[in-house]
């Protein structure tokens, strides 16, 4: 005998009947380690996953092969703050439209109604100001006549220039393509980006965050949008504030004028409930926001993958609610339809100046 045992242990107390046999220890060692082992690179295989499931979430359109260079020009690049910048600083301009999709069961239930298709409910231009701490919100307001571009179709071929056309036809007749151009033809602002959310993105957006509180001025019954509320502060979930979002009948003169108030308040309370969530500590809840998030999105191929997003996100962390401005396109009520509005020159072209 050579005082080691047939696993190669060595005898005395630590490895005698008196103490726990070393071989067993290290079996139970070599376990552990394989089970956390394991548990790492499943850890790491949900990771992977929820990140593929969340990129595939995103659709996208390629507006700028789409378009050419038939565009506004883009403003000179902002010198970074050194050759090693770790994130952009430029000034953007965004065009986000809320799409009343009324395809699918979710957005039926939503208001979107029973045809096929969609419309650009609501229009937001977001200027965000070189170094990314202000921004600027435009409202457009959807039953704003304009002359309305030719626009390139999918199939091949274009549209026709429409003169006095109301809006929100563009993404009507081209889609997200036509709402860029249409955008930039009435601005003469280069858009770097486009994002679209739908109905069921949005409610599902402010329930994955936990609602939204919001104080409002006046009474809203409204039997159109299902919303009865009274003056004061409300916390709304994610139906209550789509409805409020869409909520015409119910207030002011019953056009759409009075409904961008609404929507403006909406995108603070947004900015406030988003600042002050933990989203970094809860991995759970994050995973909710974005998945709310990517499954109703619609982005330029600048903004089609999360990373571009993140990056995007990222950017913008010193920019809180207080840091936004929300503003409506001065316009007066079109001559040939006062259920209509136009552009209120000179001040609707000072706007967009200041923000090329």
């Amino acid at each position: 005998m050579t005082g080691h045992d047939e696993n190669g242990d060595a005898g005395g107390p630590a490895g005698g009947p008196a103490g726990r046999p070393r071989g067993r220890r290290s079996r139970v060692l070599k376990a552990a380690g394989l089970t956390l082992a394991g548990l790492l690179v499943l850890g790491a295989g949900a990771a992977g996953w929820a990140y593929w499931h969340l990129n595939d979430n995103i659709k996208s359109v390629d507006i700028d092969n789409a378009l050419g260079d038939d565009r506004p020009a883009k403003p000179p690049a902002t010198p970074s703050a050194g050759a090693a910048a770790p994130l952009p600083t430029g000034s953007l301009n965004i065009l986000v439209l809320g799409s009343d999709s009324r395809s699918g069961k979710e957005n039926k239930a939503l208001g979107g109604g029973d045809s096929s298709g969609a419309r650009s409910d609501t229009a937001m231009v977001v200027h965000i100001d070189a170094g990314r701490r202000k921004a600027t919100v435009v409202s457009i307001p959807r039953d704003t006549l304009v002359t309305r571009p030719s626009c390139p179709l999918k199939s091949g071929g274009s549209t026709a220039v429409a003169y006095s056309a109301m809006f929100n036809s563009a993404y009507s007749v081209g889609g997200a393509v036509c709402a860029v151009k249409t955008v930039e033809s009435i601005t003469g602002v280069r858009m770097d980006h486009y994002v679209e959310i739908d109905f069921s993105g949005f409610a599902r957006l402010v329930d994955a965050l936990g609602g939204v509180t919001v104080t409002l001025d006046q009474d809203i019954d409204d039997n159109d949008s299902h919303l009865h509320i009274t003056a004061g502060t409300h916390r709304l979930d994610g139906e209550q504030a789509l409805a409020l979002a869409r909520t015409r009948h119910g207030i002011g003169d019953g056009s759409d004028l009075g409904r961008i108030g609404l929507q403006q308040k909406l995108v603070k309370a947004l900015l406030e409930q988003i600042s002050s969530t933990s989203l970094f500590t809860d991995p759970a809840r994050l995973y909710t926001v974005a998945e709310a998030v990517t499954s109703s999105l619609t982005t330029d191929t600048g903004l089609d993958s999360l990373s571009e997003l993140v990056e995007l996100g990222r950017s913008l962390k010193g920019l809180s609610a207080d840091d936004v401005q929300t503003v409506m396109m001065p316009v007066v009520p079109a001559p040939s339809d006062h259920n209509r509005v136009v552009a209120k020159e000179p001040a609707a072209g000072a706007l967009w100046e200041s923000l090329r």
